[in-house]
């Protein structure tokens, strides 16, 4: 990863928690994602997910109600938690400089 790219993380208060050649997971608090790489070069975003008691959770919407899962099950998920997984995923996005 390229320093012009490091510091943008930075600003967002993104860490590189794993890298490998293929893909990169990076974290904030309790939310994490995992970014691949194309074989173009590019980089490609996967879901954003969420460290809980369960393990690594992924907000889904189940009758318009907003719901972490796990494997095992989910739980409701709270207003707070919805909105940290959508803003570090648009702090990712922006950082990374995806669309």
């Amino acid at each position: 990863m390229n320093s012009e790219i490091e510091a943008r993380l930075e600003s967002f208060g993104i860490g590189l928690a794993a890298e490998s050649p293929a893909v990169s997971i990076f974290m904030r608090e309790s939310c994490v994602a995992m970014v691949g790489r194309t074989p173009g070069g590019g980089l490609s975003m996967g879901s954003t997910g969420m460290m809980t008691d369960n393990g690594l959770s992924y907000l889904v919407w189940r009758e318009g109600q907003p719901r972490l899962a796990a494997k095992g099950g989910e739980v409701a998920a709270g207003q707070d938690q919805v909105e940290a997984i959508r803003k570090f995923s648009e702090d990712l996005k922006a950082a990374l400089q995806l669309s």
